[in-house]
């Protein structure tokens, strides 16, 4: 795939709220909150939803929303979700609970095969939205004895909840959607959040099939406009060709460029890829950071303190070209702010620097060989899963 220069937007809009959400037990209250203040509609839709104490304390929620009389609409993805148990998704449907699987399978002229839906989002009413990393599952809430993984999420109040609630409709009913006009915007809403507060938000979608490169465009334009610094935080850093290029462009220009990588991974082979690209990243003066005191999830990116990028994409081919994913773009000064405060610490208290000395200590040939090897079947694996994908306009 290659992307041209991506002209400057103009699909911001600015009567906006925004909350950065961290992982564990502060987004579940918070989505705990948004759920039961629900007065009309509710859409939740995730990649992982487990039936785990925090996948039934999510449903029970649910359950509360449809007695009262708000039509819930949950779609998870077929594959990653297949362990649900059937008794609780029996449980939510005979509640009034909508559910479906995006199908992990597609059987059709186009032959779509395997591709998943690895959107993180909830829409309450088409007015708030929680926009993230976060999946339903134990993995991702503060559980006793275990903290939650390392990951950030955005909470929303305004007109981009209105196009978040759009696309849950249209992914919900799939595409092309039937319907001319969405129930969600049936309905006027007017927002009025205070000037002081009001931020700018677009949002960004990842559909390689239907043409949406909006995430893919975010990344090229903060590498090729930035003129300070790009700070990265990535769970699976795995760039392709044209990403590279445009990092060695941008470091030598003179922009300063930070990762922040996982050091403890829940996908070894993955892990072992990564590393096996340090010696590439370091020779173009790149800071490497990786996170060690749990597992990394974020997804984020901040270019020149200025505006940031946040939600469920990695920076690697699978967003790119495999699954649906969903990122908001943000411009508010004083939210970059807070946002640089605490990828700042994590740098500072749970971070190690991965200079060429250290990465020299962690290698020999044998590991080296292993990482090449990983990075190399990473690279076969993406290209059997997505070769034989096509674009639909």
């Amino acid at each position: 795939m290659s992307i041209g220069n991506p002209k400057a937007a103009t699909e911001y809009t600015g009567n906006n709220r925004v909350q950065l959400v961290k992982g564990g037990k502060p987004y579940f209250d918070l989505l705990l909150q948004v759920i039961n203040n629900a007065k009309e509609s509710l859409h939740l839709q995730t990649y992982i939803y487990d039936a785990d104490e925090t996948g039934q304390m999510v449903a029970d929620a649910l359950v509360a929303a449809a007695e009262r009389g708000v039509d819930v609409y949950m779609m998870v993805d077929g594959y990653a979700s297949k362990a649900l148990a059937k008794c609780l998704m029996g449980e939510l449907r005979k509640k009034g609970v909508h559910i479906k699987f995006f199908e992990p399978l597609f059987k059709s002229k186009f032959f779509y095969f395997g591709r998943r839906m690895h959107h993180k989002v909830v829409v309450a009413d088409a007015q708030f939205a929680l926009v993230g990393g976060m999946n339903i599952s134990n993995r991702y809430n503060d559980m006793p004895g275990e903290k939650a993984w390392l990951d950030f999420g955005v909470l929303v109040e305004g007109e981009v909840a209105l196009e978040l609630c759009v696309l849950c409709w249209k992914t919900w009913k799939g595409f092309p959607m039937r319907m001319k006009i969405t129930p969600c915007e049936e309905k006027k809403i007017t927002f009025n959040i205070p000037k002081e507060e009001a931020s700018l938000v677009r949002m960004r979608r990842q559909d390689w099939v239907r043409s949406k490169l909006d995430i893919s465009k975010t990344y090229f334009e903060m590498l090729r406009t930035a003129k300070t610094e790009i700070t990265i935080v990535c769970s699976y850093f795995l760039p392709g060709k044209q990403m590279r290029g445009l990092i060695s462009k941008a470091s030598r220009r003179g922009v300063k460029i930070r990762i922040v990588a996982a050091g403890r991974s829940d996908v070894m082979l993955s892990k072992y890829a990564e590393r096996w690209l340090y010696d590439w990243l370091l020779r173009r003066n790149i800071e490497l950071y990786e996170y060690e005191k749990n597992v990394l999830h974020a997804k984020l990116a901040i270019c020149d303190s200025s505006w940031l990028t946040i939600g469920s994409y990695n920076v690697n081919n699978i967003s790119a070209y495999a699954t649906l994913e969903l990122n908001l773009d943000v411009k508010n000064e004083n939210f970059i702010k807070q946002v640089e405060e605490q990828v700042e610490k994590i740098i500072t208290n749970d971070c190690i620097r991965i200079t060429e000395e250290h990465h020299k200590k962690t290698r020999n040939f044998i590991i080296q060989f292993a990482r090449w090897v990983s990075y190399h079947f990473i690279r076969a694996v993406l290209y059997l899963f997505t070769f034989y994908f096509k674009q639909r306009a």
